[in-house]
């Protein structure tokens, strides 16, 4: 596993042993980012469930101005924190606007500036649990930013229709194949005045 694109295409990433953690695939990750393009470059992110950091390092590799990654495994955020610190010295940045969070990224505080983008790549088996939280928890954090995104990878099997967001894109075919889902959250009507 490397970073696929940007200018710190190349470098590996670190995963801790054993099967804590899985990936985003280099294919998944170059089809996010190709269709995200331009809305990357100065973007700051949220990344729950980091796992590897793979999706927050790939948009600071392509110009993302920093952002949060939220672990709750002690060994991967170890991972991570390696990733991150190679990836910096690749760019030449320091990891200043940069944060590494072990916690449960469903209980998290999300009172945070809101980000421009939100990548959440949980286990596929608690998807069906933990996604109706969440968005409802990233309607509020993001509120004030109409055209922020989450990007959601999932199994293609899997459809998520939540309340108050509409899916732009879905990237990845087949049943048993990652697939990624760009949401963005439906704009608020004005009530009757």
């Amino acid at each position: 596993m490397r970073i696929t694109g940007g200018r710190a295409r190349g470098i590996p990433l670190v995963l801790p042993k054993g099967d804590a953690v899985r990936p985003a695939t280099d294919a998944m990750r170059q089809a996010v980012f190709s269709s995200l393009a331009a809305r990357v470059a100065g973007a700051t992110f949220l990344d729950l469930f980091a796992g590897s950091g793979a999706y927050g390092l790939e948009a600071l590799s392509r110009g993302a101005a920093g952002g949060t990654f939220v672990e709750k495994d002690a060994r991967t955020v170890a991972c991570l924190r390696r990733n991150l610190a190679a990836v910096c010295k690749s760019l030449g940045r320091a990891e200043t606007d940069l944060q590494v969070m072990t916690a449960d990224a469903t209980a998290v505080a999300l009172d945070r500036e809101a980000p421009d983008l939100v990548f959440i790549d949980p286990p596929y088996e608690i998807i069906p649990e933990v996604a109706p939280k969440l968005f409802v928890r990233l309607a509020g954090l993001l509120a004030a930013k109409s055209e922020a995104l989450v990007i959601f990878e999932m199994p293609g099997e899997l459809t998520l229709a939540p309340a108050g967001w509409t899916c732009l894109k879905r990237l990845g075919k087949g049943l048993r194949q990652p697939t990624v889902c760009l949401f963005r959250s439906d704009p608020v009507s004005p009530g009757p005045g």
